[in-house]
């Protein structure tokens, strides 16, 4: 493997040594040098588009072109007319230089071929065709050979080293902008232009007084024969393996005209291919933001949901999957639009996973632990959204959303310890909620602009835990501190807890724009919740009777029912001006908390008054080059379950019990990022630098009976800190494009077990680079080598793991009938004395296609062709640091038909 890594390097250093430069200068009839210039070479012989170009601030363009070859080279400017020239090529570099004219008259020379990128304004604009070869099928395909665009590993698309935040096909949106589902979903045949707009405002109102300069959103333009059109294509496949039948069907079908539009999206199969998984539906906020989400205040309401264990990268010994989603909008007239999607996901998942645990402060006693596990996971999610947006006029603006969830998920779970024994575990939830959200936008003349934004929750969750534990004799002390009855043949513990959310975030903005270079925004709003927690633990005997345990410890309170409130009313006050390349927006909030609980017939109340500072300093170099300095004051309060004083049961061998008096913690938050896209040479450059400390912040102590371990929360006295830095450097030479990644994560925090404070801190690194080709007609690949190293310093325990991954990808079209396509990845997990796991992945397609437009195409897809059994990783959590081995799906084979419509 590594030898063939090795070819295909020198196979695209061969290439790049054929390659000449073609540079020069483009300026206008008085010798103006043109900014944004397009230029693109066509060779004459093929009358293939062969390279493109812009030219900088100085007028400056330079191409790749090859030796002894004969081009048109085109140059367009908006409002000049465009200019060509034949160039001959030998074996130098070729110097030319480009005049320009107003164009007042129509064009005479006919552009054969689409500008590839073009920008305008904060718009870059991408000719979808220009990068494409046969091979790609999704949108995914084509946005990861576009300059300054990457996909990243949770499959979210990535600009200038900023998520996207918004996905649009022909203006309106698409699941909400969710990105995954576009990226995994949209054919590629479908793509006309793909547009990146940057400094995007949902809000035309607000564009001029709001610091957009972080949002991205992507407008794919469809081609013309799409359009009025039912489009997107319908797969269905079956294969062998460990002779259980495979299966695979997934429609997926678009219909866009200029009144609605209709997305329809579903996918069964029983070979791992997951469409939308648990992670994907917690962290899909169907477009919602908080108001209060820059007032300074973070109140965390928790999550409740179930101890689920979580994919690696979508892989597990077993996974089936039904998944369905329908997205629609539909604008009766210009003022009036109407959207919302329903979606549903539904899995069943199979795991089995060994772990070495070391946990820290080993002179405690706390021995080393091996666990074993084996888990069913059944998980049915749903999700359905409805928005309305009424536009009577530029001045005013109104949107209304309200979305529902609603879930029921268990999972079972038998796990082997080292030191505890044989454990059953089941847990089952049913939780929902609604959440509504009214927005309304008010120009009164062309220096006052009024916002209103209110965002109300009602959330219930009701988890339950059930454990039965096998070895009595090593549960013996942690069964008679819960006052469990130990006659029993086992221990068979429970666990009911409920817990009901309520929650109003609402703010009033005001903006008076002072001139064209400052303005001020005065903000007035307020943030009301109140939580419910109610919990008991139970045994459950021999004879099927429920027996309620006292506890001999945390004064004998094995159970839970508090009314948590919280309330924070705030103004705050900001000030932007702008100078030159400087944008300066300093302010402050100052903020009226008040918080109460009541449990046990006792009430806990804190009132707080709080100014909270920030700043954001902006330098604009140009258009493409930024840097960003911002500072932030926050408070973070907590949510009911760390103030509740009865004991909770997290797992068996975990046990929580709150404090009724925990205060707010303080945490300085520092910023500072870079980015850079020069259109003259294609290198994107992004760095950002995190700094936060925290006071008072809410840690643990936690306790040790052997394995079993309680916690409790407190205001720690001792601040921790977190450093990250990460940065990305990409250049495109001619058709190869090259990148270099790095991350850097520290963090330092306090940690008490057994009352003894230690200070712990934790290093993780990752490192990456690759080469990818883009060639028009040869086949290209992608080669890539990554490297992290975690390591972690807790106590008097220090250890390391190293994880490094070379692979490389290639796609090819041959005879422009067969799609070839396969990928390896080689993985070596160890630590500082010798290898404990390496592993390969090795997947490949071979589709046939009988051409571009042909309907049908069949397709021989195989995973895992090496039948590996097993992946590695290491984790760190503030007690233990731990080695897992994951059992993955074994190889898969499946033939697939797909119809295009």
């Amino acid at each position: 493997m590594k030898k063939g890594l090795v070819l295909v390097f020198l196979l695209a250093v061969n290439l790049g040594f054929g390659q000449l430069k073609l540079e020069g200068i483009v300026k206008d009839s008085i010798g103006n040098p043109l900014e944004l210039a397009n230029i693109i070479a066509i060779n004459t012989e093929s009358q293939a588009l062969e390279s493109y170009g812009i030219t900088d601030p100085n007028g400056m363009y330079k191409l790749s072109i090859s030796k002894n070859s004969s081009y048109n080279v085109q140059v367009s400017y908006i409002g000049m007319r465009t200019e060509q020239m034949v160039v001959e090529t030998t074996d130098k570099d070729v110097n030319k230089t480009f005049v320009m004219y107003a164009d007042n008259t129509l064009d005479e020379i006919e552009l054969i071929y689409e500008m590839p990128v073009t920008v305008k304004g904060d718009t870059i604009i991408y000719n979808a065709d220009s990068f494409k070869n046969g091979t790609e099928r999704k949108l995914e395909d084509v946005l990861k050979k576009l300059p300054g665009v990457e996909i990243n590993d949770d499959g979210e698309i990535e600009v200038e080293g900023n998520v996207v935040s918004k996905v649009m096909i022909d203006g309106k949106d698409f699941f909400d902008g969710d990105s995954k589902l576009a990226t995994k979903n949209i054919p590629s045949n479908a793509l006309d232009k793909i547009e990146v707009l940057k400094n995007f405002a949902e809000v035309g109102q607000l564009s001029g007084v709001t610091n957009n300069s972080e949002n991205v959103a992507i407008n794919i333009r469809l081609k013309e024969g799409k359009k009025n059109f039912w489009f997107g294509d319908i797969t269905g496949g079956s294969g062998i393996a460990d002779e259980n039948g495979l299966y695979i069907i997934q429609p997926k079908l678009f219909y866009y005209s200029p009144k609605y539009s209709i997305n329809l999206i579903g996918d069964l199969n029983n070979i791992g291919e997951i469409a939308f998984s648990r992670r994907d539906y917690f962290n899909f906020t169907g477009g919602f933001k908080s108001p209060s989400r820059s007032s300074g205040t973070n109140i965390n309401l928790g999550s409740n949901s179930l101890g689920f264990l979580s994919l690696q990268n979508n892989r597990a010994q077993d996974i089936v999957t039904k998944f369905g989603a329908a997205n629609f909008s539909y604008s009766p007239n210009e003022t009036l639009d109407f959207s919302g999607f329903g979606i549903f996901s539904s899995s069943r998942i199979g795991m089995q996973i060994d772990n070495s645990i070391t946990y820290t402060n080993t002179e405690l006693g706390v021995p080393d632990e091996v666990t074993q596990s084996k888990t069913k996971q059944r998980s049915d999610l749903g999700m359905l959204k409805l928005s309305v947006g009424y536009k009577p006029n530029s001045d005013n603006q109104l949107d209304y959303d309200v979305m529902a969830r609603i879930s029921q998920e268990s999972q079972d779970q038998f796990e082997t310890s080292s030191v505890l024994g044989n454990t059953m575990q089941y847990e089952s939830s049913s939780p929902f909620s609604i959440n509504q959200n009214f927005n309304y936008y008010y120009t009164l003349g062309e220096k006052h602009i009024f916002a209103t934004e209110v965002q109300h929750l009602w959330q219930d969750e009701d988890p339950f835990y059930n454990a039965i534990i096998d070895n009595k004799a090593t549960y013996e002390t942690t069964g008679d501190a819960l006052g469990l009855d130990n006659q029993q043949i086992d221990y068979n513990v429970n666990q009911d807890k409920r817990v009901k959310s309520n929650q109003v975030d609402a703010k009033v903005d005001y903006f008076n724009v002072l001139n064209a270079k400052s303005n001020l925004n005065v903000t007035v709003g307020t943030i009301y919740s109140h939580q419910d927690f109610n919990s008991n633990i139970f045994q459950v005997l021999d004879n099927e009777s429920v027996f309620d345990p006292t506890p001999t410890i945390n004064d004998g309170l094995s159970e839970n029912n508090i009314q948590y409130s919280f309330s924070d009313l705030y103004v705050g006050l900001h000030y932007t001006v702008k100078s030159g390349i400087f944008t300066f927006t300093p302010g402050a909030s100052v903020h009226s908390y008040s918080s109460n609980n009541i449990q046990f017939g006792e009430k806990y109340k804190d009132d707080l008054f709080k100014i909270l500072p920030d700043v954001d300093v902006r330098l604009q170099f140009k258009k493409t080059e930024r840097l960003v300095l911002n500072y932030s004051m926050q408070t973070q309060f907590t949510d009911v379950t760390q103030l509740a004083r009865g004991l909770v049961m997290n797992s068996y061998n975990s046990f929580f019990s709150g404090n009724e008096a925990l205060d707010n913690a303080i945490s300085h938050a520092v910023r500072l990022s870079y980015s850079s896209f020069n259109l003259f040479n294609y290198t994107n450059v992004f760095a950002n630098v995190n700094y936060n400390k925290s006071i008072d912040n809410i840690r643990n102590i936690t306790n040790f009976e052997s394995v079993i371990r309680s916690n409790s929360p407190f205001n720690s006295a001792y601040a921790d800190e977190t450093v990250s830095a990460s940065g990305r450097f990409q250049r495109r030479f001619g058709k190869f494009q090259t990148s270099a990644n790095g991350q850097f994560n520290y963090s330092k925090f306090n940690q008490f077990i057994q009352n003894n404070r230690s200070v712990n801190e934790n290093y993780t690194q990752n490192y990456g680079l690759e080469l990818r080709s883009n060639f028009n007609e040869a086949p290209n690949f992608e080669i890539g080598y990554n490297y992290s190293i975690q390591d972690s310093d807790q106590g008097d325990t220090r250890t390391k793991f190293f994880t490094s991954s070379p692979r490389v990808e290639f796609d090819a079209l041959i005879w422009k009938v067969l799609t070839f396509k396969t990928d390896y990845t080689y993985n070596d997990f160890r630590n500082e004395e010798r290898s404990l796991n390496d592993y390969e992945f090795w997947n490949a397609s071979l589709a046939y296609r009988k051409d571009e437009d042909s309907k049908w195409e069949f397709e021989l897809k195989a995973t895992n062709l090496l039948n590996t059994k097993t992946q590695s990783q290491s984790s760190v959590s503030d007690i233990s640091v731990s080695a897992t081995d994951y059992y993955i799906q074994p190889r898969y084979v499946t033939l697939r038909a797909v119809y295009s419509l």
